[in-house]
């Protein structure tokens, strides 16, 4: 048991995250007490304790102090341990925004490097990928037009079954049998509605996810897709991405009708090429379903494919990781998306409080992945991070030349307004200039949510319509 105490409600969140990150089995209490004497107190039942006071934390603004006192609660944690994590002192899961920002104001990739791991006690190794990351994000996002241009996120909630990993908003499509219609009329009601407020604003990427978007019918995509191209111009449009997803929800006419249109990149998931494992997360296919999905995809025409991995799955072993990887050389996918496992308390495996794989063991995975992905010619594009990820590592995405996905990026960086479309979805406005919100902060990025129940979805489409309506481009 740990407890950790602040004298003030904004430290509570890093000092979790950090403890966390290097008690992950621990259970931790925490609290606000502003009669205390030290900034933050972190006990441990039965062993080491630390205090970190005010005269220890630099810095004027708010900011600058809670960036101290993080940094301090960090050191001592590592002290504590004897261990220091990949990414240091981050708890944020979008690190190379701090690379980014680093470079857009000149400052070289060694520059970079040195920044992240001083100030914030990065390994030079993850801090260096973090800039090479950063560098092409940057080339790759010039494609954009920031200004006039916008991305389109199309939300399916569906899936043939839910994977004991996922805390996604999903749920098992044969439970929605009877309104997956009700649904996609409420959709392209939505974009019909997105389509109109844009105006003359262009479209440069499209992304429809979940879920996994391949549960509708051919005739539902078929409408989905023709409802875009109705709605938007296809002039500006750089990129355009179907999650094809799950195997066991992938069929030659649904590949044939997402072909018939403008999509440039698909993805067949397998997540792992080990049957047992298959079987265990509640994945309802065999690995010979996702060979003949991936080859089945090549054969109609796309040149785009994108497979994703997770390292770290209950009962993997490493030799279990080196016979995956060989399997996915062998198909030769365009990119490839290596997450690390995060267990969230909404998944099964949360519920079940099954323990994750010790940080060794992942670190491990994640240099196979690495090393895999580059002897099949592709090079790291994006990362990100998630709360409760396994070993404190990363989610990879590596590509071939020019089959890196854009809207990964985008979705990472913030650098261009988002309209999403469907339950859960998150529609993030970019704004010209900071504005100041009714709470006294101020922002450039707005948030408009969609409720995720698809049954009020489906009964307040035209209060979400509405919600977007009050902001777009006012």
């Amino acid at each position: 048991m740990i407890e950790i105490s602040s004298k003030e409600n904004k430290y509570t969140y890093n000092v979790y995250h950090l403890a966390k990150a290097f008690f992950p089995e621990e259970e931790i209490a925490q609290k606000v007490d502003e009669k205390q004497e030290p900034l933050v107190k972190l006990n441990v039942d039965g062993g080491s304790s630390f205090c970190i006071r005010k005269e220890e934390i630099n810095g004027t603004d708010i900011q600058e102090r809670k960036r101290s006192v993080t940094r301090n609660f960090y050191l001592r944690l590592s002290e504590m341990t004897g261990r220091n994590l990949a990414w240091g002192m981050l708890t944020g899961v979008r690190p190379t925004k701090l690379a980014m920002q680093a470079m857009e104001k000149g400052l070289s990739e060694e520059e970079i490097v040195k920044y992240l791991t001083e100030t914030y006690c990065i390994s030079e190794q993850k801090a260096s990928l973090g800039a090479k990351i950063a560098r092409r994000e940057k080339a790759l996002l010039k494609k954009l037009d920031y200004e006039d241009g916008f991305s389109l996120y199309v939300g399916i909630p569906f899936c043939p079954s839910i994977c004991s990993y996922c805390s996604f908003s999903s749920s098992p499509v044969s439970l929605w049998k009877e309104r997956t219609d009700d649904y996609v009329d409420a959709l392209c009601k939505e974009i019909q509605a997105i389509g109109k407020m844009a105006g003359a604003k262009r479209l440069n990427t499209v992304y429809i996810g979940g879920g996994t978007p391949t549960t509708l019918s051919a005739l539902q995509l078929d409408r989905l897709l023709s409802t875009i191209q109705c709605c938007f111009s296809e002039k500006y449009l750089v990129e355009y991405t179907v999650e094809a997803g799950r195997p066991d929800s992938i069929t030659e006419e649904k590949l044939k009708t997402i072909y018939q249109y403008p999509v440039t990149r698909i993805s067949v998931n397998p997540q792992t090429m080990q049957q047992k494992t298959l079987n265990l997360v509640g994945r309802r296919h065999t690995v010979e379903e996702i060979k003949k999905s991936f080859y089945m995809a090549r054969e109609i025409g796309f040149h785009n494919i994108n497979m994703d991995l997770i390292a770290g799955l209950p009962g993997e072993t490493q030799a279990d990781m080196k016979d995956t990887l060989e399997q996915i050389k062998e198909l030769s996918p365009d990119s490839l998306t290596v997450h690390a496992l995060a267990i969230k308390r909404a998944a099964k495996f949360g519920q079940e409080k099954r323990k994750q794989k010790n940080g060794q063991e992942i670190e491990s995975m994640v240099e196979k992945s690495a090393r895999a992905a580059g002897e099949m010619g592709m090079e790291p594009y994006y990362l990100y991070r998630q709360k409760n990820i396994a070993g404190n590592f990363e989610n990879v995405g590596y590509a071939k030349v020019d089959k890196a996905g854009i809207y990964n990026i985008l979705i990472m960086e913030e650098k261009q307004t988002i309209l999403a479309a469907g339950a859960g979805a998150s529609t993030k406005l970019v704004l010209p200039r900071k504005k100041k919100l009714k709470n006294g902060k101020e922002t450039n990025l707005i948030r408009i949510e969609n409720v995720k129940s698809i049954t009020e979805y489906i009964e307040r489409i035209d209060e979400m319509i509405e919600r977007k309506g009050e902001w777009l481009w006012h």
